[in-house]
């Protein structure tokens, strides 16, 4: 073998290397800058409110439960621990605000992924406990998404729960057996500790209402 033929082997070898350092430089750059985009943007609380979403200063721990889901189990606030909650006031004989929010959060969760939608969850709590017994809201609130939840219980118990996340009701007088409750059509937020963490303004918007919880998300991720 010549001496010319083995340097031109070695200078191939030499090109193929420094070519593969650039593939590979180029994949990781790439590959960051694309994770760095999927990365939610962590607005400021004033952008926060603009779109929609209104957090606490500092979290508020409402104290414990004494509730019951739609499957008959004890609803405590351990339920509310470990993941994020969404939490709506509603009744099932509600005609327009109920059934709409409750379809709105079902397209929500929809456009949820990995991560963000395993440890969401929504919770539907009564604001009629005379009428939705825990059969009454077995069969209206899985009916938007097999995987929420509905709550009800002892009347002066879901109204202490209420109060403590500013969100009043009142049954409307003189109408009946077929009475109407007023009540706010706000989004509770529920951190991961369980406590009251914020609420989603109405009229809510799907778009802003996912980058907002994204970015509530990822603020809490780095403040922990």
């Amino acid at each position: 073998m010549s001496a010319q033929s083995a340097d031109n082997r070695r200078q191939v070898r030499g090109v193929r290397v420094t070519v593969a350092a650039i593939v590979v430089f180029m994949a990781v750059v790439v590959g960051g800058f694309v994770y760095k985009i999927q990365q939610p943007r962590i607005m400021t609380p004033i952008e926060m409110k603009i779109n929609g979403l209104y957090l606490l200063d500092t979290p508020r721990n409402f104290g414990e439960l004494a509730l019951t889901d739609h499957n008959g189990r004890p609803f405590t606030r351990k339920n509310l621990e470990g993941r994020w909650t969404l939490v709506f006031f509603g009744f099932t004989y509600c005609p327009d605000i109920c059934p709409t929010t409750m379809s709105f959060l079902n397209q929500l969760m929809g456009q949820l992924q990995g991560t963000e939608a395993e440890d969401t969850q929504v919770v539907m709590v009564t604001v009629d406990p005379a009428r939705d017994t825990v059969d009454q809201l077995a069969g209206y609130v899985p009916f938007f998404n097999p995987g929420f939840l509905g709550v009800t219980g002892e009347f002066l118990d879901i109204h202490r729960f209420a109060t403590a996340l500013n969100t009043p009701f009142r049954k409307v007088p003189g109408q009946g057996e077929d009475y109407l409750v007023d009540h706010g059509s706000n989004v509770i937020l529920i951190n991961p500790r369980g406590d009251y963490h914020g609420f989603f303004k109405a009229p809510l918007d799907l778009a802003k209402m996912k980058a907002t919880y994204r970015s509530a998300r990822a603020l809490w991720d780095h403040d922990h």
